[in-house]
């Protein structure tokens, strides 16, 4: 069976604890300095964090004979699970680990750990035909240092049963609505709440709310109430893409959250499913980042730079069902799974990425206001334990 992306796994290791024992603060984010001006040879061996098929022989072997460097990998169900792998054994990936494929729901905690450090995107020539979105966002840039290179995203859609569901929905209403109590679904994360969060500002400016992961305390109280009322009209919450799409199959659900992933399995499935992406909407980016005590920084470089370029980035995107942040592989995808490309929405005007509010990691400082402190992620864990009950 093909791998999936597990990452909206409700974290199972106390992550909080730790985040909280560092202390999360724009100040402790350091300059980037010291990087490498080259790439030098590499040391053998590459050891990764990663979502599972991240480094698929696909396309990973190849690597191995151009390079030397062996990849030996770490699978991780969780950004959770990344982050403690990542902060354990004196942080920095321990001197162990080189690179973790972080989510943005992760990113900025492993900035501000100090466990990752700054890289040399001028080593890394695909970057300069990312989409713009990914060049420098937020999630893993900050005061211009890039701490990473983005590598694949994907829109949160929401996906309908054609037969059950009219009309069509057009916006995400129908998910906080009682029309379809009991057949609705979506993903058991702490970062859902964005999602809510997105939905208020659009229906309640009176809240404020500028950036959906940057809340107030009185911003996350009404977005939490939201989410509770909708727990009411849920049939469950789902935590793997193939738990949804079995409960689509099997008549439970009938509407939820999900990506294009999912949709494309129950459309190759032959069942009535269809997707919108209610722009604005919220979105997952993944980066590799380089572990500030990486052993093998040399092999680390060169993955980057491999991994990004167009054919790759296609070979990963159909393995693992993602969408690249290189453009140019869109004409690979093509070739290799006809119409591919506009399935993963990497065929959308510029404007598109405008609207989607990808994934970041909520910490106390707000970007958009001195007057206030936001809430950060531990405070988001304990508000969505509240929420599930």
């Amino acid at each position: 069976m093909r791998s999936i992306r597990r990452k909206h796994v409700f974290a199972v290791v106390a992550v909080a604890a730790i985040a909280a024992a560092f202390g999360v603060t724009a100040a402790t984010v350091r300059a980037g300095s010291g990087m490498p001006s080259s790439i030098g040879k590499g040391e053998g061996r590459l050891n990764l964090i990663e979502w599972t098929a991240y480094s698929d022989p696909s396309f990973a072997n190849k690597f191995q004979k151009l390079t030397g460097c062996k990849i030996h990998r770490q699978d991780a169900g969780s950004s959770g699970e990344m982050f403690a792998l990542m902060h354990a054994n004196g942080g920095g990936g321990g001197g162990q680990y080189d690179l973790v494929s972080a989510s943005g729901d992760a990113s900025l905690r492993l900035i501000y750990a100090h466990d990752v450090k700054p890289v040399n995107i001028k080593l890394i020539p695909s970057w300069k035909n990312f989409l713009p979105a990914f060049k420098s966002p937020p999630h893993n840039t900050v005061k211009g240092v890039h701490y990473g290179v983005s590598v694949q995203w994907g829109p949160n859609t929401l996906i309908y049963n054609t037969k059950k569901v009219k009309p069509a929905p057009k916006n995400w209403s129908l998910i906080y609505s009682k029309k379809y109590a009991g057949h609705v679904t979506i993903p058991n994360n702490p970062i859902q709440i964005a999602d809510a969060a997105l939905y208020l500002k659009k229906t309640k400016p009176s809240l404020g709310i500028k950036d959906p992961y940057e809340l107030t305390q009185a911003q996350l109280n009404a977005t939490v109430k939201l989410l509770k009322r909708q727990k009411a009209n849920l049939k469950r919450f789902w935590n793997y893409a193939p738990d949804e799409e079995a409960s689509f199959k099997n008549g439970d659900v009938w509407l939820g959250a999900g990506w294009p992933y999912q949709t494309l399995q129950l459309q190759a499935a032959h069942f009535p499913v269809k997707e919108i992406v209610p722009v604005p909407t919220t979105g997952w980016a993944d980066t590799w980042m380089l572990a500030s005590k990486a052993p093998h920084p040399n092999c680390a470089y060169q993955w980057m730079k491999y991994v990004t370029t167009p054919k790759v980035e296609a070979k990963q995107a159909l393995v693992f069902g993602e969408t690249p942040v290189n453009p140019l592989a869109c004409k690979y995808m093509n070739k290799m799974k006809k119409g591919s490309c506009k399935g993963y929405h990497l065929n959308e005007p510029s404007s598109y990425y405008k609207k989607i509010k990808f994934w970041k990691t909520p910490i106390p400082q707000c970007g958009w206001t001195k007057s206030q402190s936001c809430t950060d992620y531990k405070a988001w864990e304990q508000a969505w334990t509240q929420v599930k009950g």
